[in-house]
């Protein structure tokens, strides 16, 4: 699953980027900079798997895994191809989610591409050129549905739907804001891979100065503000401080983030937050051999589960005995959890929820 960081040009998103993978994409103060996207892999940080390795002190320890691609700064025009509109669009495109950086600070030795600090304007800029595209994607597909209707009358439900969006993406709106609770209208808004469509995370970066006064800032109010309108979630965070933060040894780390009263790096949050935008969550497995964090889409039942470990175990899946982690944390042992009876077994139909300990009881017949 890959968030695409996106933003103006310089506004942070290479620092970001090479702060949450320490993958040192190359960083400098000026546009285009970033030309091909960077990539990177990143452990999603899970505090439960440090305290079950406390416990079954497994031989290996290994936590859920996200990807961040970093993606050219885009500039007004892009949709036709402005800068590098066409790259930053197909980059774009094959992304699950986008990550926008939004530059809140004032820093006179650090460019802005318009010359000035002002987030909402930095913001619409971006949005609009996705929806301009998007625009582009639904005329085409509404040209072709309207000469189909000559031959299929069926099409007209595929044209109301085409026109709603539309006019939606024509008011400035990104189709996120919009509800499609029938399920030949969500295949046709798949089928689309609209820009629009994809979940949004924005990131507020700003100075060490605004850090402590995060909550009153006008600045942040106002993507705030903006984000609301979408549904979206805002993270403030100070892009430098971060970068000198994913530095340091993890005692240095805590020292500096006890300086700010902060319980937990920035990035933390940027990296949970985003497995949780992709409609991600995490079941765990615990035993000496390993303790593991694994990825599911929420709503997956167990024999789908099973199958992330192995398509043999969903093939014979029989059960899943099951037991949440904070349950086990209270009783500090399966043993006496089990005695509590808080093991439960769970069949084919059983919703995973995020947090469980799974053991699977399969059997494949040969």
């Amino acid at each position: 699953m890959k968030l695409g960081i996106v933003g103006l040009p310089n506004v942070g998103k290479s620092t970001l980027f090479n702060s949450i993978t320490k993958a040192g994409a190359e960083c400098a103060n000026y546009p285009f900079c970033t030309i091909e996207p960077n990539v990177g892999v990143v452990a999603v940080p899970d505090e439960r798997l440090d305290k079950l390795t406390e416990i079954y002190k497994p031989q290996k320890t290994t936590h859920a895994i996200i990807e961040f691609v970093d993606i050219a700064g885009l500039v007004k025009g892009a949709s036709k191809g402005e800068g590098l509109g066409n790259k930053f669009l197909s980059h774009i495109r094959e992304t699950d989610a986008i990550v926008e950086v939004v530059r809140c600070f004032e820093n006179d030795n650090i460019v802005h591409v318009d010359g000035q600090i002002e987030p909402i304007r930095d913001i619409e800029t971006i949005n609009l050129e996705l929806i301009f595209a998007d625009i582009e994607t639904v005329n085409k597909r509404l040209e072709k549905a309207k000469k189909n209707l000559k031959a299929d009358k069926r099409y007209q439900q595929e044209i109301d739907l085409l026109e709603k969006i539309l006019q939606t993406l024509e008011q400035g709106k990104s189709v996120r804001t919009l509800q499609f609770e029938d399920e030949e209208e969500q295949k046709i808004v798949k089928e689309m891979f609209l820009l629009t469509t994809k979940p949004i995370l924005y990131i507020a970066n700003i100075s060490e100065e605004q850090l402590e006064k995060a909550e009153t800032d006008p600045k942040i109010k106002q993507v705030k503000e903006y984000a609301k309108q979408e549904g979206a979630e805002v993270i403030p965070l100070c892009v430098k401080m971060e970068e000198e933060l994913s530095g340091l040894e993890e005692e240095d780390k805590k020292e500096m983030l006890a300086m700010y009263n902060l319980e937990e790096s920035g990035l933390d949050k940027v990296i949970k937050k985003s497995y949780d935008l992709l409609g991600l969550m995490s079941f765990l497995t615990a035993g000496e051999p390993e303790v593991r964090a694994w990825t599911i889409k929420k709503g997956t039942k167990a024999p789908e589960a099973a199958g992330k470990i192995h398509t043999d175990i969903q093939r014979g899946f029989i059960k899943a005995e099951v037991i949440s982690y904070n349950d086990l944390i209270k009783e500090g042992s399966i043993v006496s959890a089990k005695e509590k009876g808080l093991v439960r077994s769970e069949g084919k139909e059983y919703i995973m929820q995020d947090g469980d300990i799974v053991l699977f009881k399969f059997n494949v017949s040969k």
